[in-house]
């Protein structure tokens, strides 16, 4: 999940565009545009990815994923949604089969448009380090320079999980990696 305008490139809130940016990297593919956002399709050994970065704005993504899963007729069990998360600490990767929205909106857009809490999610943890009203100017703001420094090897971390979890499903890759 994020937001496609540039202003919102390289901020805690667009953290999701940048694990599938990086996944995509990986897999050297790139992106397309389509319908409800940019596509890119990587084969990960013997399993097909559709990635997603919807141009909805992140608090509208329900209509994209929702347009992508009927279009390939993806199973809702095949749905990951990579999300930021202000209740985990900064680099905290979780991989969770489902639950709230936990205030996210984009998450709540989801919910609401596939009528189910019953998908998964990769939350990457961006920390609460923001003194109170301060939440949307802190999302919103830019990593530091601690949080950079570490920032190639949370991607590469957050890629295995994504391959993980397309290869062999969510209990086996939480199992694998929710303890790290």
């Amino acid at each position: 999940m994020g937001n496609f305008e540039p202003q919102y490139w390289g901020t805690r809130h667009n953290i999701g565009f940048r694990i599938v940016n990086a996944l995509a990297e990986d897999g050297g593919v790139s992106f397309s545009e389509a319908r409800y956002g940019a596509v890119a399709r990587l084969r990960v050994k013997n399993k097909e990815l559709v990635l997603l970065k919807p141009n909805t704005f992140m608090n509208l993504s329900g209509r994209a994923v929702r347009y992508w899963l009927q279009k390939e007729v993806i199973p809702l069990d095949n749905l990951l949604v990579v999300v930021d998360d202000i209740a985990l600490p900064f680099g905290t990767l979780r991989l969770k089969p489902k639950g709230s929205d936990a205030g996210h909106n984009g998450l709540k857009d989801i919910q609401e448009t596939l009528g189910t809490q019953e998908y998964s999610r990769l939350r990457f943890g961006i920390g609460n380090n923001f003194p109170r009203g301060g939440q949307i100017d802190y999302v919103l703001g830019k990593f530091d320079g601690e949080e950079m420094a570490v920032m190639d090897e949370k991607m590469k971390q957050a890629v295995e999980i994504v391959k993980s979890f397309c290869l062999s499903g969510v209990q086996n890759a939480m199992n694998q990696y929710n303890n790290r």
